[in-house]
């Protein structure tokens, strides 16, 4: 009985420290980047505006928060953010491209093609951060995607040595938010194991020359 007892508590203590350690990463990464996230758009002459992709349909409609995150790179190229955009998603299959879909959402909303580079390897938000360093050698940048997910993409950006801020493409609360928060807390520790470590991305290749066009990246 004795035994049981121990054994139970020695669970229970383990329980209580995994799930200390799960969120106080996740209370750190939050609270680590918040300043970074700007309410609008006072930050200027960054390098690149950097969306991040997100799911697309079989015929390459947008997903409804992608078209936010691009809706929102968009008003920031309008106010003046930057001069460039760079649409970084997975295009590591050939019948499924989110960049060249991004890159198209942009131009039908009148920016030019040239100021749009494409970055097909960004498979993960660690991997899209990582690629704008050591790719596109970019060192500020502000970043595009929905808040819940800007904290990790700021984080990221930090530990790699990049000077970023993040503008929070939300304008409404879809279904299935819940999961996605939660799904984030978890995301959030894999990627602080992963800024230490450091690993390179998936996918390298050659430096893109930013001074170049961005048709260059089709």
């Amino acid at each position: 009985m004795k035994k049981i007892k121990l054994w139970i508590f020695l669970v229970l203590i383990s329980l209580i420290l995994g799930l200390t350690y799960i969120f106080g990463i996740d209370f750190y990464i939050k609270s680590s980047t918040e300043r970074q996230i700007i309410n609008n758009y006072e930050v200027k002459d960054v390098d690149a505006i950097v969306v991040l992709g997100a799911s697309i349909k079989k015929d390459g409609t947008l997903s409804l928060m992608l078209k936010e995150r691009l809706e929102t790179s968009i008003e920031a190229y309008n106010n003046g953010v930057s001069s460039k955009i760079i649409m970084s998603g997975d295009h590591t299959r050939k019948n499924y491209d989110e960049v060249t879909a991004m890159k198209k959402f942009a131009i039908e909303n009148n920016i030019d093609s040239s100021i749009i580079y494409l970055d097909h390897a960004g498979i993960s938000t660690y991997d899209s951060i990582y690629r704008m360093k050591h790719i596109f050698k970019l060192k500020k940048i502000v970043i595009i995607t929905e808040k819940y997910h800007l904290y990790r993409a700021l984080y990221i950006a930090n530990k790699l040595g990049i000077e970023a801020y993040g503008i929070d493409a939300t304008k409404k609360i879809y279904s299935g938010q819940s999961y996605r928060d939660f799904r984030e807390i978890l995301a959030r520790n894999k990627d602080f194991i992963k800024t230490i470590i450091k690993p390179k991305s998936k996918y390298l290749g050659d430096t893109i020359d930013m001074n170049a066009s961005g048709d260059f990246t089709n």
